[in-house]
């Protein structure tokens, strides 16, 4: 009878467990619905706050992550910024810009390129913009530079980096530990500098005189850019000799910034906040005592798909791999199945595909490419826009398009492949551990991690990565309407500046999303050049994640902060081989492309994690 009873308690407590979890959750997911509506558009300054990354397409949110217990960046999509400021040009209501670059990570050199030409249209509109940071580095000053008036905190700091770095080499310890790097290239592959760090101790001349003249196009674009942005600004002192610059004002950071026409005030927040009030009225129950408009907000009220458009775009961001995947990965056959299926739907009439990888799975890559060569049989012109980096199995992608656009800070080519598999037949020697067994083919237990692959395999493999390399030739060859030997020389593995890419005739001409849209119109004979973006549709639990999601910021950086915004050079060279080990062993991709990367940080814990306690 106690038993029973002990039961019957079980049972009891069981449901009002589950009653209370299921009201907690009603009346959370009721919140979340009610605090997800945008506020509405009212009169005032756009406030632009880049807390986190521009990327071309943001990854889609888990619930962990949104529950705050996992750590992330916020990602701003390029086009909503791009969208948000061409609108406030034209709205009435916007009076000003507030561009606050305390903790933007970055975006690349092509996408800021973008937002630069936005925020100059909206400084054509007469509307003043007004930049503020703790600390300047490439990225931020890339934006700021188009701002009307720069302001500096007073402990904050301008400081350019540039293109360049280290980057790690695992032989020797590999050797010591005794792992065998099993490296696949094809003949000609000098330039593929992929599979260096697991079978050299520093970087061979050819990756050297590739990255040395790769980051030198980059800076020659970025200084442009910033120069004619903000003629005023004395780039070169702070370029070669930063150190002589902050001696000539006597040690003062700010002062220095100040004397070379990098920033106009240097002042606390507060200050900064004042001016923008007077720009856009006053509001003493807002955040900095201003009428502000949240970006978030006006992106939701402003930006929005042609629902009637003609022109499909589909984006292809980040590293290509193979089967299906959410918003914010290159899954192949994921935007294969999404170009499919708009080109079934039979609305479209035109396509422009965004590319912004630097490449990854040779079938993945192939299985996009094929997708794209399926549109134009079926009549719909293909157009390839690249962003920041195309290279590689990105390239390959483009090979697919009528034709190819590209910005002159676009990473392109890396026309090369290769394959890389790990064996520890010496470290289970070194062990103590034998290795053996039956096999009733050649190629049975092969390629074998532990023993190590066979002359067999190896032959094999080897075939396979020289036929993948001669079909991207050829496709190469056949899209740019060059000989395979005249492409074979452009190739090898080697990278590319956009600027040199269209002078070598591997794209055909400068531009962004715009004149690709522009050409794709006019390819397809449209008047009206409406843009429907082909996207993948939001899992329910994704959806979920965006209702629980708390406000991401943090609090304002210290003026060093962008130094180490940057990934961990161990923990971005571990993630890189890892990556490597775990995908196919046939890729194309390309490891020494500038690919925007983003250290996690702390996510602050969302009302709903601390709601839970």
């Amino acid at each position: 009878m106690a038993f029973a009873r002990w039961v019957w308690a079980l049972l009891v407590g069981i449901k009002d467990a589950l009653v209370l979890l299921f009201m907690i959750l009603f009346f959370a997911l009721l919140y979340a619905g009610l605090k997800g509506q945008p506020d509405p558009v009212h009169a005032g300054v756009l406030h632009v706050d880049l807390d986190g990354v521009v990327v071309e397409e943001p990854a889609s949110e888990d619930l962990a992550m949104a529950l705050g217990a996992g750590s992330g960046v916020r990602q701003w999509a390029r086009r909503d910024v791009v969208m948000a400021l061409e609108a406030a040009a034209k709205d009435s209501r916007v009076e000003a810009v507030a561009l606050d670059l305390d903790g933007f990570v970055g975006g690349g050199q092509t996408a800021l390129g973008d937002i630069g030409e936005a925020i100059e249209r909206v400084k054509k509109a007469g509307k003043p913009v007004l930049a503020y940071a703790t600390g300047y580095s490439d990225d931020q000053y890339q934006l700021a530079a188009h701002a009307d008036e720069i302001w500096l905190n007073p402990m904050g700091i301008v400081a350019f980096a540039g293109p360049g770095g280290n980057n790690l080499y695992f032989a020797e310890v590999m050797e010591k530990l005794g792992i065998t790097a099993n490296i696949y290239r094809a003949g000609g592959n000098d330039y593929k500098s992929a599979v260096e760090p697991y079978t050299r101790s520093d970087m061979s001349p050819e990756a050297r005189e590739n990255a040395r003249a790769l980051a030198g196009a980059l800076l020659e674009t970025w200084e442009e850019e910033v120069a004619k942005a903000r003629p005023k600004a004395k780039l070169r002192p702070y370029l070669s000799d930063p150190v002589a610059a902050l001696k000539s004002s006597d040690g003062d950071l700010s002062k220095a910034a100040v004397a070379n026409g990098l920033v106009d005030t240097v002042a606390p927040r507060r200050a900064w906040h004042e001016k923008l009030a007077e720009l856009g009225g006053k509001d003493e129950r807002a955040v900095g005592g201003y009428k502000r408009i949240a970006l978030e907000d006006y992106v939701a009220a402003k930006v929005d798909d042609d629902a009637a458009g003609h022109i499909g775009l589909v984006t292809v961001a980040g590293t290509i791999v193979d089967g299906h995947g959410p918003r914010g990965t290159a899954a192949g056959a994921s935007i294969a199945q999404a170009i499919d299926e708009a080109v079934a739907a039979g609305w479209m009439k035109a396509l422009v595909v965004r590319i912004d990888s630097p490449g990854g799975s040779a079938l993945a890559s192939e299985q996009i490419r094929q997708s794209l060569a399926a549109a134009r049989e079926a009549g719909i012109p293909v157009v390839a826009s690249m962003g920041n980096v195309a290279a590689s199995g990105g390239y390959w992608v483009a090979t697919g398009a009528d034709a190819v656009y590209a910005e002159p800070s676009t990473v392109t080519g890396s026309i090369g492949v290769f394959g890389i598999f790990p064996s520890f037949e010496r470290a289970m020697e070194k062990i103590g551990v034998g290795i053996d067994g039956v096999k009733t083919t050649p190629l049975s237990g092969e390629p074998d991690l532990l023993g190590g692959p066979s002359e067999d395999a190896n032959t094999l493999i080897q075939a396979g990565v020289d036929q993948t390399y001669r079909r991207f030739l050829a496709l190469t060859a056949e899209a740019r309407d060059m000989e395979v030997a005249r492409v074979h020389q452009l190739a090898g593995g080697r990278v590319w500046d956009g600027g040199s890419a269209r002078q070598l005739g591997l794209v055909d001409g400068f531009g962004g999303l715009d004149e690709a849209v522009a050409k794709a119109a006019e390819l397809a004979e449209l008047d009206d050049p409406g843009v429907r973006w082909i996207e993948r549709e939001k899992s329910f639990s994704e959806q979920l994640a965006d209702l629980l999601r708390g406000d991401a910021r943090g609090g304002a950086p210290d003026a060093y902060a962008f130094l180490k915004r940057g990934p961990d050079p161990v923990a971005a060279a571990m993630a890189a081989a890892r990556e490597l080990m775990a995908g196919p062993v046939v890729q194309a991709r390309c490891l020494a492309c500038p690919v925007e990367t983003i250290a996690p940080r702390p996510a602050p814990a969302s009302w709903w994690a601390r709601l839970l306690g």
